[in-house]
């Protein structure tokens, strides 16, 4: 599977760019988000994709952020809706905004992507809110792991609960390990 395309941009048109790299132009269907952030023609990027082979052929979609191919990827899983619909709606929203669209069963605002009514909005929301909804706390818990792995780090170094709580008190919740270790220790050596 190509996950991304690190070349020269060779044209950007409304819908689609072609990014050469080594040699080979690869067409790719892309948001009007993501075409945005391209840069000017001839210069280097980097585009995330996916890439869709169909009774059509075989096609390729570009991404500005890997957040954005995961969002294509949840709505293209949803029946009836294809690579075309899924770039309205990432044209539409960002996937940040279609996701808390679809968590909160906001039928009217999904509805506005062109070429999605009511009913196949709903059908979104009924087919993805629990998948958002698993991933979401998957990185719920996935923080809670780390916090939980730091705290013992902090008592195993002799510190009592107490002041492990403390020192973890308003820590950046997306940090890593190391850092939340860092911050902890900063904290209590004031």
């Amino acid at each position: 599977m190509i996950a991304f395309i690190k070349g020269t941009l060779a044209h950007k048109g409304l819908d689609s760019a072609i990014v050469e790299a080594n040699g080979v132009g690869y067409a790719l269907g892309m948001s009007s988000t993501a075409l945005a952030t391209l840069p000017e023609v001839g210069q280097e990027t980097t585009v995330f994709t996916h890439i869709q082979a169909s009774d059509a052929g075989v096609a390729l979609y570009g991404f500005a952020t890997q957040e954005e191919k995961d969002m294509f990827e949840q709505l293209i899983s949803v029946s009836s809706v294809g690579p075309k619909m899924a770039l309205a709606a990432l044209s539409t929203f960002a996937p940040a905004a279609l996701s808390s669209a679809i968590m909160a069963t906001d039928v009217d605002a999904i509805s506005r992507i062109p070429g999605i009514g009511k009913k196949k909005a709903s059908r979104i929301v009924l087919e993805l809110q629990g998948t958002l909804a698993k991933a979401a706390e998957g990185g719920t818990a996935a923080a809670g792991g780390v916090l939980a792995q730091v705290t013992e780090d902090l008592l195993a170094m002799g510190f009592t609960s107490a002041e492990a709580d403390l020192a973890l008190k308003g820590a950046p919740e997306s940090a890593a390990e190391a850092e939340l270790l860092q911050y902890a220790l900063k904290r209590l050596g004031q």
